[in-house]
């Protein structure tokens, strides 16, 4: 990939990260730390690798690829996302988290957000509403690809397991789950609150083609989404373990769980937005 392209898609990511923080302060509420963790891989998703058209959105889905957020916390990122892509118009983020607002604390598909499918932050269960729409692309003979992005504090729910025992089972082959591995959840490390041991001998064990991803080298990224994309089609779910950094991109966030779901006070947004300077102009407080 050429490093042009590369530089692009990290602009575009450090301005999603900048939305994040004035969006969080702005609120007085937020869950910035996941949100900043995961900024670079739904930037090559939106902006690189899916096969998606904003003027021609639906909600079904057909003829192009779809993605669901599963961890709906993160969704100060996914609105960032989706306004950069040019879904609704950037200036509403400033509405995030505001009385009346589309843009909820958690996304909510009776807000009629292009882009978003299902109202998502009840932990546990993106999987599964991923497994049913790549099952509905199978009978409408659509080749496209669904993709949802979990929590790896998200996977102590149960539903996941059966999710991912059936999706094995049935061979849903166009669906690509990608897992958050941040170690990091509101109370802690995910390892201290409840382990979940070899995640990598777990799916393949389930019966998932498995993949491993450094979340912030935008080589890996494009890589691996393609390995999966290749490997899709051939009778086995593909799961990518993203390894990444809570706070990624804000030096005092970076690895700290505190940071969950505490929006940056005044002082601290100043501090993290020097951090991240504006590469494709700020949005408009409204």
């Amino acid at each position: 990939m050429e490093s042009a392209e590369i530089n692009n898609l990290q602009k575009i990511a450090t301005q999603v990260r900048r939305d994040i923080i004035r969006m969080t302060n702005h609120a007085k509420s937020g869950h910035p730390g996941g949100a900043l963790g995961a900024a670079d891989l739904l930037t090559v998703l939106f902006f690189h690798t899916m096969h998606i058209d904003p003027d021609k959105y639906t909600d079904n889905g057909i003829g192009e690829d779809v993605f669901f957020l599963s961890n709906g916390h993160l969704s100060a990122l996914f609105y960032s996302i989706l306004a950069r892509r040019g879904y609704f118009d950037v200036d509403e983020l400033s509405t995030f988290r505001k009385l009346n607002s589309r843009l909820q604390g958690h996304p909510a598909s009776v807000d009629n957000i292009p882009g978003i499918r299902i109202s998502s932050g009840s932990l546990g269960q993106g999987l599964s509403v991923a497994i049913g729409h790549a099952l509905a692309k199978k009978l409408n003979n659509d080749n496209h690809l669904v993709y949802v992005l979990c929590g790896d504090g998200e996977l102590q729910e149960g539903q996941n397991w059966e999710a991912f025992m059936f999706a094995a089972h049935h061979k849903v082959d166009n669906l690509i789950a990608i897992i958050d591995f941040n170690n990091k959840q509101i109370d802690g490390n995910v390892s201290d609150v409840m382990s979940l041991g070899s995640l990598e001998d777990k799916m393949k064990a389930f019966g998932w083609y498995t993949l491993n991803m450094d979340g912030h080298s935008y080589k890996d990224i494009i890589a691996s989404l393609q390995v999966a994309g290749q490997v899709s089609g051939q009778s086995k779910p593909v799961c990518i373990i993203m390894h990444s950094v809570m706070g990624k991109g804000v030096d005092f966030m970076e690895n700290d769980h505190h940071w969950h779901g505490v929006a940056p006070d005044d002082e601290q947004t100043i501090r993290a937005l020097a951090q991240l300077p504006e590469t494709l102009g700020d949005f408009k407080i409204i």
